[in-house]
């Protein structure tokens, strides 16, 4: 069996939606519980939040939960440093990193083992959930792009990693139009709340 990590990126401030998003209520929890049980009933064995902004809070919300902490100070400096700060936590001995927003409530289980079962029955090494022929997240990538990652795509971000390995990157088809939803601003979370989702 393959073992695969997350990472729930839950760093930032939140500038344009006005308050922090781990911390914004979601179904009579916050919205950073939601991501994680989600990905606890997943195939995935290890759940890394990364934190910066209210770093406290969303520590003591994630208490007696499997998902480990991890401390970004440099989490001002943008998404990829996150990234960075979750990556020097995965196991040496994992196969594959699954990188998740903490800002897409709409990512059940069955489309993480989507990209997980393709993985494993080694459909590529860089695999992207698309919906309408359009990329969305989470992404789930091989560990062996660790070293790269950590050291390269300043500039670029994780784009810069799909740019370059073209070849190694599969477009998992699903159906599920959650992975282009994110909750960027007031709007984007009144409108997902409106299925009484708050």
């Amino acid at each position: 069996m393959i073992r695969v990590e997350a990472i729930v990126l839950a760093a930032g401030e939140g500038r344009r939606m006005g308050r922090s998003k781990p911390l914004l209520p979601w179904n009579g929890r916050t919205l950073i519980e939601h991501i994680v049980s989600e990905l606890q009933v997943a195939k995935v064995q290890a759940i890394h939040v990364v934190t910066g902004h209210r770093a406290d809070e969303v520590a003591v919300v994630l208490q007696g939960t499997p998902a480990v902490c991890v401390a970004n100070p440099d989490y001002h400096d943008g998404m990829l440093s996150s990234v960075r700060a979750g990556l020097r936590a995965i196991a040496d001995d994992a196969d594959a990193v699954l990188v998740c927003l903490c800002d897409q409530p709409h990512i059940p289980p069955v489309l993480v083992n989507q990209l997980v079962d393709a993985f494993a029955a080694g459909a590529g090494e860089i695999l992207v959930p698309v919906v309408a022929g359009r990329r969305g997240h989470p992404l789930l990538f091989s560990i062996r792009y660790r070293a790269e990652i950590l050291a390269c795509y300043d500039d670029t971000g994780l784009r810069g990693l799909l740019q370059a390995h073209p070849d190694a990157v599969c477009e998992v088809v699903v159906d599920d139009p959650g992975i282009l939803v994110d909750l960027d601003t007031p709007e984007d979370y009144a409108r997902a709340t409106r299925g009484g989702a708050e």
